[in-house]
């Protein structure tokens, strides 16, 4: 196992004033995406949905992946141009900034002035097989008739709005929709597919003061840890769930909590380390997944954590920098690399929960190797902060403002997708 390296209490104290600055950017996003919409979304959901028609398999789709024989998370990046782009992989880019119209401005890094694109040219190659080609149309058929909905912080907003890129355009424009209601963002593929890909803002899963998308704060943190009804309650009918909650409970090693003693009376406040408070929050999430969720209807992921890359020393061991002004992959020296921005402690927790579950299935997607080796993915000075895009004081001091959290688009979360996408694909075809 990767063994963690540890932080000084210095260094956790700079982690978590960094983790706290960016995350301001999602309250912010969040409140803009209000004043884009004014009309209200459809949502009912659709009870006696007929089984969708059977979809054409291609032989590469039948070959090429299968989760029992090949581990989609072991491998490597390789550079793909337009003469490494085989029938059995996919272009990279998947879309353009230009071509997708839902992208926000914290993730169109190009447009806000980031000199390279080298970025976007990266394909991850699994160790032991092909990924099947991502083809937008055939994803839209997987799912026919059903709503996928992503769950979590703002890393997971950004993974649902790289999954609406990558299938947009095989939406005819009048079949398709994109409305903001938060704590959801919704895209209906209409016509011949009736798909809707939600999101849904829940960056604990379990309830908390921080669930209003918009008024929040982010120092001032408390969490109901078996309290989860509210937000379970437009889960349920969900056909497919992508769930993720990490970098919002590390903000400090501690965090304020409640939860319901045995006579079912919400205890005082109190202080919890970090780990003690996730694990108690799984494991709510857990004992709702066993009382919702239909096994035989619906399926769910769970994303493993999204790394960090606040200091560059981690690859570049005598260096003083961050993620700004990366432009390769991190290059294995013969062992995967592993930042400590990657907790194992939690991973471990979320992996024994989803382990422990006995009546429903959760696919645990391992993103966070894979993940740890784009350094070069960020958004750096190029996104925004409290709304708006970095002034050219902020991006002039990088060791400040770099955002090392969240990622461009189109970038990293595309290959979450894809790799997503050949799960749902497998499932499909068995």
């Amino acid at each position: 196992m990767i063994q963690p390296t540890l932080l000084q209490p210095a260094d956790r104290r700079l982690a978590a004033a960094a983790i706290a600055s960016i995350l301001l950017l999602g309250s912010a996003r969040l409140l803009l995406d209000i004043f884009k919409t004014n009309h209200q979304p459809h949502l009912s959901t659709i009870h006696n949905k007929p089984s969708p028609p059977p979809i054409f398999l291609s032989p590469a789709d039948r070959r090429s992946f299968s989760p029992a024989k090949c581990n989609p998370f072991e491998g490597q990046w390789v550079w793909n141009d337009d003469h490494n782009v085989t029938s059995s992989s996919s272009p990279s880019p998947l879309y353009t900034e230009d071509s997708c119209p839902y992208l926000v401005k914290q993730t169109t890094c190009q447009r806000n002035g980031r000199p390279d694109g080298a970025y976007q040219r990266w394909r991850w190659k699994p160790a032991g097989c092909e990924l099947p080609p991502f083809e937008a149309a055939k994803m839209l058929d997987v799912v026919r008739g059903k709503r996928v909905m992503f769950v979590g912080d703002s890393v997971m907003r950004s993974q649902f709005e790289s999954m609406v890129c990558m299938v947009q355009a095989a939406v005819p424009r009048g079949a398709r929709s994109f409305d903001r209601v938060p704590p959801r963002k919704v895209f209906r593929a209409g016509g011949e597919w009736d798909v809707t890909l939600e999101y849904y803002w829940a960056p604990f899963i379990v309830e908390s003061i921080s669930d209003h998308a918009t008024n929040h704060t982010v120092h001032k943190r408390l969490v109901s840890l078996d309290a989860i009804d509210k937000h379970g309650a437009t889960w349920k009918e969900a056909d497919v769930l992508v769930f993720e909650s990490y970098v919002w409970w590390m903000h400090k090693p501690f965090i304020n909590a409640t939860y319901y003693d045995r006579y079912g009376s919400p205890e005082n406040i109190r202080e919890y380390d970090v780990a003690t408070a996730y694990k108690v929050a799984m494991e709510t999430w857990a004992n709702w997944l066993e009382a919702n969720i239909n096994p035989r209807r619906q399926s769910v992921f769970f994303m493993s954590m999204s790394p960090t890359h606040l200091w560059s020393w981690e690859w570049r061991p005598g260096s003083d920098g961050n993620c700004f002004n990366e432009t390769y992959p991190v290059e294995p020296a013969g062992r995967p690399y592993w930042g400590t921005g990657s907790n194992l402690q939690i991973m471990n927790i979320i992996g024994d929960v989803i382990g422990r579950l006995r009546r429903v299935k959760v696919t645990f997607m391992n993103i966070t190797q894979l993940s740890e080796y784009r350094k070069d993915g960020h958004t750096t000075v190029y996104g925004e902060r409290k709304g708006k895009l970095l002034t050219g004081e902020q991006r002039s001091d990088p060791k400040n403002f770099a955002d090392c959290i969240h990622w461009c688009l189109p970038g990293v979360p595309d290959t979450w997708n894809h790799i997503l996408y050949a799960y749902l694909l497998h499932s499909y075809r068995s």
